[in-house]
């Protein structure tokens, strides 16, 4: 029975071929270079999540009960 035919996928960095199989180590990048580069973005923080106020941690977003708007458009009460 002949193998199975390398699965080849697009490059998530170049967008070239990239061999989707054990015998290619930086998969599912094509190579060493793409790999390098796509963490290097990860760690200069180059991709980000977009925030909301419901997923912040500063107490200033955060909406009281029964409030319609969130709390930073609201005056601040002495």
């Amino acid at each position: 029975m002949p193998s199975p035919k390398p699965l080849v996928v697009r490059c998530p960095r170049c967008q070239g071929e990239a061999l989707f199989d054990p015998s290619n180590r930086w998969r599912p990048f094509c190579g060493e270079r793409c790999h390098t580069g796509d963490f290097a973005a990860w760690a200069n923080e180059e991709f980000r999540v977009p925030a909301t106020a419901e997923n912040s941690d500063d107490p200033k977003d955060v909406a009281l009960p029964g409030d319609s708007e969130p709390a930073r458009s609201r005056p601040l009460s002495h």
